[in-house]
């Protein structure tokens, strides 16, 4: 028989004492009876009464966890809130103590506070009690030193700033697990909600072997409209490619299960989030580094059509990082609306976001089809988004023009505020990609052969981060979900907490299986900012571009 593997998300810290047993000070063992006999032959009456049999006594079993704290970060370990009262700090008298090797080394630790939160439950009501100087959030709001809130299920704990998530608190007393498949929630524990698409929502989850963090897509069979024609289509085409597809810059499934009602797809999560919102909060991405991510993009979609399979749905939504980091490894998500190419090779589905499809879309759908063609022009869109901050054809009074006329026409605007420090070559791809004749178009073979992207100092990057060179290494393509797959991002910026005394050094912690994950570690693959409009002014202000009109060439057509 096999046995079976721990489950490291209910280990704690500390190993439960093992109770004594006290024996009976007498040197008769208990279950004997010592027969004294009177002068008279017979037997004394107290040795005639019954010794109880040790095997009705009740057993006393360890007390049950109400709760479990899942680590977010790499060096934190999984807790089971057994106790009704704990502490969470530097010290090593604390429930749970920081002060071990791999977090004792991070420039985050003098952040955290000898005493830096207590969790306690009154009531059946669970409380996060701050006591540190440089703060204690839950899921976003900071409680306030000497103060306390309410700890749901699914909270997020972050500790000494917002964006350093370090637990996600489970109420095992709340049964979401019950209407979940047995097989996944015996092998996966699901926690929150991180983002919602258009076939289902992504939570995350932990593997409970591991206590890796994975991302869990469920997509409900019956919210397919009727015209896909069988309710399931979409979401089986989608679970086929994953199953098939294998490259380092394309997400890829770790498991799948399925019920009556629903489809359950384990992804690999990935720690950096949308290119959309790194988009969003650098307003433009540095040139050497939008190449990093564009050649990636390329090889990545290579081999998708070298497997006879459309995209169909290229946006920066649908591009992930793996950390927060400008040089990492990128992978394409989101295949629900990919197609795998049949004889005919050409498709009528007119799908996707229309910010980013191509002109033959919206004219040839019905009476042609399109084909791969219309990859290479989405990622000529993703390009010129990246480089500028701004999408080439969105909604301009100015012009006068719907953004489906826009991109049949070919009409859109460098502005030169935006584009002047950008080399010629990179305006030629985006050029070449947008040309309205898919058969003039760069095909993405040819784009990889482009000047511009003949850089083999960048190459070389791509190609390390994409195949990591240790041969020794079983996890090549590091998983961000795994634990020594990115290392803590650490923050030089932390502020350390005045007054604290150095904690005694622990001796260590052998429960190192604690996955990494960066401040934003639960952005969600599947994020709610991917249903928003591609082209919304949040990429780059619409009023500032407004206000860059006098800036613009007159628009041509490509």
């Amino acid at each position: 028989m096999s046995q079976e593997k721990p489950d490291a998300c209910s280990q704690t810290q500390s190993q439960p004492q093992t109770q004594s047993q006290s024996g009976s000070s007498s040197s008769s063992a208990p279950g004997s009876a010592s027969q004294s006999s009177s002068g008279s032959g017979t037997v004394s009456s107290v040795d005639t009464i019954p010794v109880r049999d040790l095997g009705s006594i009740p057993e006393e079993h360890e007390p049950q966890p109400w709760g479990l704290l899942l680590p977010m970060q790499r060096g934190f370990r999984a807790h089971n809130c057994v106790e009704d009262d704990a502490w969470f700090g530097r010290h090593t008298k604390c429930n749970y103590s920081f002060d071990v090797p791999i977090l004792r080394n991070s420039s985050r630790f003098a952040a955290y506070s000898n005493k830096h939160f207590r969790i306690f439950r009154e009531k059946n009501i669970v409380y996060v009690f701050d006591n540190s100087n440089n703060g204690t959030f839950v899921d976003g709001k900071m409680i306030g030193k000497g103060k306390m809130l309410p700890l749901a299920n699914n909270a997020v704990l972050s500790l000494a700033e917002e964006r350093h998530k370090v637990f996600v608190f489970i109420d095992l007393m709340v049964d979401e697990q019950s209407n979940l498949p047995k097989e996944l929630s015996e092998k996966y524990m699901i926690t929150k909600k991180i983002g919602v698409g258009v076939c289902g929502e992504v939570k995350l989850a932990f593997e409970r072997a591991t206590c890796k963090k994975v991302a869990l897509k469920t997509i409900n069979k019956k919210d397919f409209p009727a015209s896909v024609g069988t309710a399931t289509r979409s979401a089986e085409r989608e679970i086929q490619i994953l199953q098939k597809i294998d490259h380092p810059c394309l997400i890829k499934t770790k498991d799948f299960f399925q019920t009556d009602d629903s489809y359950y797809i384990v992804l690999e999560l990935m720690e950096g989030g949308e290119l959309y919102d790194r988009v969003k909060s650098k307003q433009q991405i540095k040139e050497p580094i939008a190449k990093l991510y564009f050649y990636q993009m390329l090889k990545a979609v290579e081999y998708l059509h070298n497997n006879g399979i459309i995209h169909r749905d290229l946006k920066p939504e649908n591009v992930l990082l793996s950390s927060h980091d400008d040089v990492c490894i990128i992978k394409i998500t989101d295949f629900n609306q990919s197609k795998i190419l049949e004889e005919s090779a050409l498709m009528r589905t007119l799908c996707g976001t229309p910010t980013y499809l191509a002109p033959e879309v919206f004219t040839d759908a019905v009476t042609v089809g399109y084909s791969r063609a219309v990859d290479a022009w989405s990622l000529g869109v993703v390009l010129f988004v990246c480089l500028a901050g701004y999408p080439p054809f969105y909604p301009n009074a100015r012009i006068g023009l719907s953004v489906s006329d826009q991109i049949t026409q070919g009409i859109y605007t460098f502005i030169p505020s935006k584009w002047d420090g950008i080399s010629d070559d990179a305006k030629d791809v985006v050029k070449k990609l947008l040309r309205v004749d898919p058969n003039a178009r760069l095909t993405i073979e040819e784009a990889l052969q482009h000047p511009w992207l003949m850089d083999e100092a960048m190459k070389e990057t791509a190609e390390g981060i994409m195949y990591p060179k240790d041969p020794g290494d079983a996890d090549a393509t590091a998983d961000p979900g795994d634990a020594d797959a990115t290392a803590d991002p650490g923050d030089a910026d932390a502020t350390a907490d005045p007054g604290d005394a150095d904690a005694t050094a622990d001796p260590g912690d052998a429960d190192a299986t604690a996955d990494p994950g960066d401040a934003d570690a639960t952005a969600d693959p599947g994020d709610a900012d991917a249903t928003a409009d591609p082209g919304d002014a949040t990429v780059a202000s619409i009023g500032k571009r407004s206000r860059d009109d006098k800036e613009e060439q007159q628009p041509t057509k490509r």
